[in-house]
């Protein structure tokens, strides 16, 4: 049996007490023990002693809503809003191949590994035609620099010519679309105990997508028993799609077609009013709130002290490269926590303003319920909180330690503070399974710098590709 120990390390466990200077120690991938002090011996067993004095260790950060493959296409459409963002790249990601996913796939997750991030999903929905397998290429990738990955079977079929946003020559045919999902289940996911891959249902939008295949697809998902994951409430531009073209918002629309349930979770749900946040609350449904990337094309700021007041399961998604360039799920805590103190009250079901004022404010949300954001309530959305985003014994050994005694940390005595609120710190150990991803802020799983060199190519041929 092997066990690796970390120690004089603070140790932020999310559930549970914290301490100043404890330990966690790790034997055959999961956590064996976590507490104060330093810990006695282990006779008969291999140990590895880590002398962690100056970092903070905190569960492995979880990533839940990504795009991938948008990293050969950053900083496009640089003044645009959503739709007129999709608008501009729908034509140049028509030119994506297999080539370009596995190493946007790899470089996304070697870099999201860096910034301390131990469990990603993506939602990929692009599907040229005559493409080769995206989806494998994806899983061979994810392999490579061995993150638990969750990938989900994205899609759409409501084109232009049938009153959606997405051109023709990127949407599915529906039959089609839900065939994909179904072999993608049955080819890659894995349900099992400790499981580094599982396959979610996740049709693209309201604006990209026919009821029936929303429909269909939330059927499908649940006679195979995987999660659904859909966006919604991102922009006003899609309250006006729904409210002309289903006569209702975007939550009552999800909900008449089954999409509310402690099985979905839905990325950003910026456009709230009360009623729709207490329905979130009583379904369990759960939202990826992406603060960076809501920044960055001007949708707004989800409601996120109210969702959590409602007991909504909240986690933190970087979004795609496209719209969120700097990609790293580390600083996600920070921007949350900023994001969520400029927020003002919700509308109430009438668009009046609610009772309540402010949400916003210095007690927003605090340092502690952001990285809980970005750990067990990523983990809850994905459904994986039984198994890790928490330092509990039993639990996986996913964890991030963080080094916080060099000059940007410096006279913050509370070191979730210090984390959350400062600087991202360098990262000096991230175990997935006990196993090391990242040692001293380098990746043990690939070579950056050929990760780098393929980004890069795949970047230039897309370019020359599409003429840009």
């Amino acid at each position: 049996m092997s066990v690796l120990v970390l120690q004089g390390c603070a140790v932020a466990p999310v559930v549970g007490a914290e301490h100043s200077d404890g330990h966690v120690v790790v034997r055959d991938g999961r956590i064996a023990k976590v507490g104060a002090g330093h810990v006695g011996r282990f006779p008969g067993e291999q140990v590895t002693m880590i002398d962690a004095t100056g970092c903070l260790v905190t569960p492995g950060l979880v990533n839940t809503h990504h795009h991938l493959y948008q990293w050969a296409t950053k900083g496009l459409a640089q003044e645009k809003n959503l739709f007129g963002w999709l608008t501009e790249l729908y034509p140049v990601w028509a030119g994506i191949d297999a080539p370009l996913v596995e190493a946007t796939t790899a470089a996304g997750l070697g870099w999201l590994a860096l910034s301390g991030c131990t469990m990603s999903m993506d939602h990929h929905y692009v599907y040229p035609r005559d493409s080769a397998d995206l989806f494998a290429a994806q899983v061979a990738a994810a392999r490579r620099i061995g993150l638990r990955f969750h990938p989900t079977r994205g899609s759409m079929d409501l084109g232009e010519s049938k009153g959606g946003l997405p051109p023709d020559s990127i949407v599915e045919d529906t039959d089609a679309a839900l065939a994909a999902s179904e072999q993608a289940i049955a080819d890659w996911h894995d349900p099992s105990p400790g499981s580094m891959l599982r396959v979610a249902v996740a049709p693209c939008s309201p604006f990209s997508v026919t009821p029936r295949l929303m429909t269909e697809a939330a059927e499908l998902a649940r006679r195979r028993g995987v999660r659904l994951h859909t966006h919604l409430a991102e922009t006003v531009e899609e309250e006006e799609f729904c409210r002309k073209t289903h006569d209702c918002t975007p939550v009552e629309y999800a909900e008449r077609l089954g999409w509310l349930g402690d099985d979905v979770w839905l990325a950003h749900c910026v456009h709230l009013d009360a009623h729709a946040v207490g329905r979130l609350g009583e379904t369990g449904t759960g939202v990826a709130h992406c603060p960076s990337s809501n920044a960055r094309l001007g949708a707004g700021i989800a409601p996120v002290r109210h969702l959590l007041d409602a007991g909504v399961p909240v986690g933190l998604g970087v979004d795609g490269p496209a719209s969120q360039e700097a990609g790293r799920m580390g600083a996600e805590l920070r921007q949350a926590l900023l994001a969520a103190r400029l927020r003002g009250g919700l509308p109430g079901p009438q668009g009046e303003a609610s009772r309540d004022g402010q949400a916003g404010g210095p007690d927003a949300i605090t340092a502690r319920e952001a990285l809980a954001a970005g750990t067990i309530g990523g983990a809850r959305c994905l459904g994986r909180d039984g198994e890790t985003g928490s330092i509990e014994v039993g639990k996986l050994a996913d964890l991030a330690v963080w080094r916080l005694d060099g000059i940007g940390h410096v006279g913050i005595d509370d070191p979730v503070a210090a984390l959350v609120f400062g600087a991202q710190p360098p990262l000096e150990l991230l175990l997935v399974g006990g196993v090391p991803v990242v040692r001293r802020g380098e990746l043990q799983t690939a070579d950056a710098e050929a990760l780098a060199r393929g980004l890069r190519r795949a970047h230039r041929q897309l370019m020359k590709r599409v003429r840009l």
